[in-house]
């Protein structure tokens, strides 16, 4: 375990750690940016912890410099953000832990998953200063790292109390399109579908017009914004309400990548944190 504490910036309220994890579920050491309030020393307060998968991608989205912006002149509560860095493992070790994807993608999920809850949040707690219960803790992801939070925080609403999803992988599949696949293939869409019991959750979805181009079922909608409407649709069959318990923003001319995400992040947390 290491780590690296930069010097704040002075328009700059927030730290910028990079610190790493050994892990004995991922076998690998997982380098991890944390942006943390730059309070006076010997503070004892802790703070909400936003837990981010793609941790690699802060830069590209310009994440510290929202988080600044939103502490100075929006009035934002102070939060802990953290990035989990992925590696060259990424399509196995995110997804959904109890059910690879039909290529055998997200076989490691379930170990990913361990690695988060026994590992990571335990460390995050014991070096920095985090609160320690679900009300304060959210997790988000974007594409294949967005199904990874969904699937994590439904399954485990006891350390999660929100998620968001941007762009997530929500056609995420148990049989390939020439396999027969049917819409009730969707892994994520049937784990919510069969569930017994209905997660204490709050959900944010995020879409972009221009995520993709492909259209399966002819409809002149593309896959990724009739995947994450079933998904929602989903929801409110167990009781969640639309603009209540789930929030749903379609980015006009939006895109897969950082740069759309990283201008819908800030409206994510402001509606995380306030």
């Amino acid at each position: 375990m290491s780590s690296t504490f930069l010097a704040a910036q002075p328009q700059h309220p927030i730290r910028q750690v990079q610190d790493s994890l050994v892990s004995v579920h991922l076998k690998r050491t997982v380098k991890l940016t944390l942006l943390i309030p730059d309070v006076t020393a010997g503070s004892t307060e802790r703070y909400p912890l936003l837990l981010v998968h793609d941790g690699q991608d802060f830069p590209a989205l310009h994440l510290r410099e929202s988080v600044a912006e939103l502490l100075t002149e929006q009035n934002l509560p102070p939060l802990v953000v953290v990035g989990v860095h992925a590696n060259q493992d990424r399509l196995n070790e995110y997804g959904t832990a109890h059910q690879p994807d039909y290529a055998n993608r997200g076989n490691k999920a379930r170990n990913h998953t361990l690695f988060v809850l026994d590992e990571l949040l335990h460390y995050l707690e014991a070096k920095y200063p985090v609160k320690n219960t679900a009300v304060d803790r959210a997790v988000a992801g974007f594409s294949l790292g967005g199904l990874m939070a969904l699937d994590l925080a439904w399954n485990h609403a006891d350390a999660f109390s929100k998620v968001g999803v941007f762009s997530g992988a929500l056609w995420w599949r148990r049989r390939a399109f020439d396999k027969d696949y049917q819409d009730s293939d969707r892994i994520m869409h049937r784990q919510i579908r069969e569930a017994s019991v209905r997660p204490d959750l709050k959900f944010w979805f995020q879409v972009g017009t221009h995520d993709e181009t492909e259209d399966r079922d002819g409809d002149g909608v593309i896959d990724s914004i009739d995947d994450t409407l079933d998904c929602i649709a989903e929801l409110e069959r167990k009781g969640y309400r639309w603009g209540k318990d789930i929030q749903y923003v379609e980015v006009e001319g939006g895109e897969h990548n950082p740069k759309t995400w990283g201008r819908v992040m800030p409206e994510f947390i402001k509606w995380v944190f306030k």
